[in-house]
């Protein structure tokens, strides 16, 4: 089998494309995000690793990677991604969708849907999937927004072979089974703080609770809001009472 996964337009006798494998297993080991649709919202979540700098670190270059070492980035003023896999990956791909959605807007007068970019990015990484010289993305992407006619929150995923799709609520990277999971079980259409709070409870099935840890953005019909650590926090904190209060009412009429 050593041969077949050498090069990228060659399949196997079992029909497997190895590149685009070895790809996904790249986003399976990248970190975990999470999105989520609300009736007036939609929150994308990621986990994040606290980047520790050497003290050989020039300083200035230090504060300048840890701005920009973010995960939810925005395409448009009304689209925002978050993404799983090889980072280096993703400004690539993050660079060619924020020139194709202002070429649209240049050239139609008119700002990209959800559906336009999602399938402009699905289409450039099945590009890289049957082009020789190059390699797949080592990328899973979760891209939400609101349709600039309809205004209506919309989420997709797009993975490494350029296949995408449309979900209520949706996570890639690792451990994405378990949050899968628990989204199944506990996704409910709902709006606000409530749709934060939901996509929050998922990543903590995986992630250690506190805002170092989690990256959450909210996007609404104004634009894209970051959430501060300190907001995670007291959203986190929230969660915690909940679940307390929770399981303190089923142990007291099991107690009596």
């Amino acid at each position: 089998m050593a041969r077949y996964d050498r090069a990228i337009t060659v399949f196997s006798p079992d029909g497997h494309l190895f590149q685009v494998e070895y790809a996904l297993e790249a986003v399976r080991k990248g970190n975990a995000a999470v999105g989520v649709r609300g009736t007036d919202t939609v929150v994308l979540g990621c986990e994040r690793h606290e980047f520790a700098p050497s003290v050989l670190y020039i300083k200035h270059r230090v504060l300048l990677i840890c701005r920009s070492v973010r995960k939810i980035v925005n395409l448009d003023d009304h689209i925002a991604l978050a993404c799983a896999g090889l980072k280096a990956d993703a400004r690539v791909l993050i660079n060619r969708a924020r020139i194709e959605c202002q070429s649209h807007k240049l050239t139609l007068e008119d700002p990209v849907t959800v559906e336009y970019i999602t399938r402009y990015i699905a289409g450039l990484q099945q590009k890289y999937t049957q082009s020789g010289g190059v390699r797949p993305f080592g990328l899973s992407t979760l891209i939400v927004g609101f349709d600039p006619h309809t205004n209506v929150p919309a989420l997709y995923q797009t993975d490494p072979s350029g296949t995408f799709s449309a979900w209520k609520a949706n996570a890639t990277g690792r451990n994405s089974n378990s949050i899968r999971e628990f989204l199944e079980k506990n996704y409910k259409e709902t709006s606000g703080q409530e749709t934060v709070k939901l996509a929050i409870r998922a990543l903590l099935e995986v992630v250690e609770s506190g805002g170092k840890n989690l990256e959450v953005a909210v996007m609404t019909k104004k634009g894209l809001h970051q959430l501060e650590e300190s907001e995670i926090d007291a959203i986190v904190a929230e969660i915690e009472e909940e679940k307390a209060a929770a399981e303190a009412a089923k142990k007291g009429p099991s107690s009596s």
